[in-house]
């Protein structure tokens, strides 16, 4: 009878939805909501080539507000669907499985998890299999090893490409992006600057993270002033988080056939397009011969496994460091996306859901 009872488990599983959509501002309790759904551990409720899975670790990013907002103004991600589930990068345990290439027990990434504490899941949205005895801790597959580590290595390796010596500065560097893109410029014998919104965080990318030098935006408000004072001899690869007047500020200070790999610009996702910082100074790329780019992650899918490689010897030999700011528990998701639009927030951002 035991057998029987598994079978016909039925799971209860608190999800996030999007009930209102938020133009503008920090997305709030009248925007997400959370809702317990039943899911089945009948097989036959299972569809082929799918599997249940408990949710281990969500990863929380910049992006997902920008999917919130209900509008199609630039923003560069679809929509989500009012009342379905939103979905983000999330590790989980296989409970259940109607796929023979998984098994019970088995830890997988996907890209589409629901912010859920159970899922149905195809197995063709999972990515990978996951050794959890390979000394790599789990949440760093969707840190280092996930979106904020692949997007700081491809604005660095693949578009930047910055020779040993360039001026490199970063923004947001305290942040899932900036902590990485700072340590792979490093890497690259570069020497590297970084903006953040607090002194710990200056202390920590400095003392940590292998800066050679940063500062507090908040305290340093001119930011003009301040890129004459740290870069001297002009930037050579700014890597842009934040966009607005930063921007702006930097492209005084570019050096002739400086690069500048666009990975977001979280100052100004709150805000509807135009209430958004106009950059004034465009005409200095012109004249620099500047090579500003905006890029996708999904573009780069094809340099994956040489950023995964790459990356996890990087971490093994310790040659680069994360922090990673954990919140406990699904019901944490509303607070851990307000974190990332604060100065109190240091580190990859993720909600561990299930030990």
């Amino acid at each position: 009878m035991g057998g029987v009872g598994e079978e016909m488990r039925v799971l209860e599983s608190r999800e996030w939805y999007i009930a209102s959509y938020a133009p503008q501002g920090v997305p709030n309790s009248d925007h997400l909501k959370i809702r317990t759904a039943k899911l089945s551990l009948a097989l036959n409720s299972i569809p082929e080539r799918h599997v249940v899975l408990e949710t281990l670790f969500l990863s929380v990013d910049p992006y997902l507000r920008s999917r919130m907002t209900g509008r199609e103004d630039g923003l560069y991600l679809p929509q989500f669907n009012l009342n379905e589930v939103i979905i983000a990068f999330g590790v989980g345990r296989v409970i259940k499985s109607n796929d023979t290439n998984y098994s019970e027990g088995d830890i997988v990434i996907s890209p589409v998890t629901p912010l859920a504490e159970y899922c149905v899941a195809s197995s063709q949205s999972i990515t990978r299999k996951i050794d959890p005895h390979c000394g790599i801790s789990t949440p760093e597959y969707i840190s280092l090893l996930g979106v904020p580590g692949f997007a700081a290595w491809v604005g660095i390796e693949v578009i930047a490409d910055p020779k040993p010596g360039s001026n490199v500065f970063i923004s947001a560097a305290a942040g899932g992006v900036g902590m990485y893109a700072g340590q792979l410029a490093k890497l690259k014998g570069c020497r590297v600057i970084g903006s953040t919104g607090s002194d710990e965080k200056v202390r920590l990318i400095k003392e940590e993270f292998g800066y050679d030098d940063a500062f507090n935006y908040h305290k340093e408000k001119d930011f003009d002033a301040a890129l004459s004072k740290y870069f001297p001899n002009g930037i050579d690869v700014y890597l842009d988080n934040v966009g607005g007047r930063m921007l702006e500020a930097v492209l005084n200070h570019v050096n002739k056939h400086a690069k500048i790999p666009l990975c977001g610009m979280i100052s100004e996702y709150n805000k509807v397009w135009t209430e958004r910082e106009g950059v004034r100074n465009l005409l200095n790329l012109v004249g620099k011969e500047v090579h500003m780019q905006g890029f996708m992650l999904g573009s780069y899918m094809d340099r994956f496994g040489d950023f995964a490689k790459e990356m996890e010897g990087h971490l093994k030999h310790g040659k680069i460091g994360s922090k990673i700011k954990i919140f406990h528990g699904i019901d944490k998701f509303l607070e851990s996306l307000g974190s990332l639009f604060t100065s109190c927030n240091i580190g990859k951002v993720v909600i561990q859901v299930k030990e």
